[in-house]
Parts: structure tokens; C-alpha cells; sequence
């Protein structure tokens, strides 16, 4: 049965499709709850959502989501190792000041991650910068002057990250208006989500 909470983004379709039946999830800046509560109804997922904005955890209150009102900028302390099958970071890690100690904490609480955050190289961002202007498009749907992303970053950028954090990349995808993009993905893709886990012998 198809209701209002299971109709979701295409993006978070595709993404969905990455996580397991019955899998146990942390939704870091779950935003008002639709992932989640997605992955609960189509997947019998359970799990936790964190967010901080007071109307966006009222949202996911509404849908039904275990959310706690958490500042991501203060870590995941409260969850112990491997607590989580996955944790999800979707569209939320370019607006944090502390990237690289989240990601840590991230694939530390849980057995997997997947990360989503809009592709500053993608051609009508690269053709806007060439104009003189900061990109707008739908990934990047702020003007500079009211943006909440502190961030931001291409594929590449990103991988090279991943590495330096000890992560391990298990899939990556360029998506654009949700269907992935195999030719030139770094030019082509408006959204790039990354599947990782700590790599073995990581240190924290």
C-alpha cells in the first residue's frame, strides 16, 4: 500500500535501495523524518533519526520517527561502537564545520554509512563560476548569502577524504534527478552518495 510517507524523492529511492531488509538506522540530520520513515514502512527498518531544527523534529515526530534533537557538531557520543547496521548522512555533512571528526564518529557507531552531499563539480555549478556567480541549482538551492552549507566538495574531493579518514569506499554514485550517471559523473552528477565503512586496522 502506497501511503504519503512512502512516496519519497527520487534520490532517497535510489539511496534506499542501498540499505537492507530489517536493518537497524541511525538518520543523522534526518530533516522531517521521510527517509526514515520510508525505510520503516518498505524495509521494516528501525532506527533513530537526530536533528536539531525544533520544526523539522516536530515533522518527524508527526511521521512517527524516534528522533532526538542533537546538535551533530557535538559527535555521536551518546551511541557506543557499532551500535547501528547503517548509518545515513544525507545532504547534512556540507553543512558541518567539523567534517573529517563526524565522518570518524559516523562509520565508528556504525557498521556502514552512506553520505550524500551536492557535487561542486557538476557542469552548470563549473559554467555559473566561470560567469562570476555562485551556483544555484536544485542540489545547491541557497543564494550565497543565506546558505546553510559551510562546505564545499566534488567526488574527487571527497574520495581523497574518505581515504584520509581510514575509510573504506565500498560504492559511489553520481546521481542526477535520482538516476545514476556512469559517463563522467564528476562533470554530469548533481548529487554524489558514498557507501563507506571504517577500513580494517583503522585507527579512530
Amino acid at each position: 500500500m502506497i501511503t504519503q510517507d512512502t512516496i519519497i524523492r527520487s534520490d532517497l529511492a535510489f539511496i534506499s535501495s542501498w540499505v537492507g531488509e530489517g536493518a537497524h538506522v541511525l538518520d543523522v540530520g534526518c530533516g522531517d523524518g521521510a527517509m526514515l520513515s520510508h525505510l520503516e514502512q518498505a524495509k521494516r527498518c528501525t532506527g533513530y533519526g537526530i536533528e536539531i531544527a525544533d520544526d523539522k523534529v516536530l515533522e518527524s515526530t508527526r511521521r512517527g520517527i524516534s528522533v532526538l534533537q542533537h546538535d551533530m557538531e557535538q559527535g555521536l557520543g551518546l551511541f557506543g561502537d557499532n551500535s547501528f547496521d547503517l548509518v545515513l548522512c544525507l545532504s547534512s555533512l556540507q553543512m558541518m564545520q567539523h567534517v573529517e571528526k563526524l565522518l570518524r564518529d559516523i562509520v565508528r557507531v556504525g557498521k556502514e554509512a552512506i553520505v550524500s552531499f551536492p557535487n561542486f563539480g557538476y557542469w552548470p555549478h563549473r559554467v555559473a563560476l566561470l560567469r562570476g556567480r555562485m551556483p544555484v541549482s536544485r542540489s545547491l538551492p541557497y543564494q550565497w548569502y543565506d546558505t546553510p552549507n559551510v562546505r564545499c566538495a566534488t567526488i574527487y574531493d571527497f574520495r581523497e577524504l574518505a581515504q584520509e579518514c581510514g575509510l573504506e569506499v565500498l560504492d559511489c554514485v553520481a546521481l542526477a534527478d535520482g538516476r545514476p550517471v556512469d559517463f563522467m559523473p564528476n562533470l554530469r552528477g548533481s548529487l554524489a552518495v558514498f557507501r563507506l565503512r571504517k577500513r580494517a586496522g583503522a585507527i579512530s
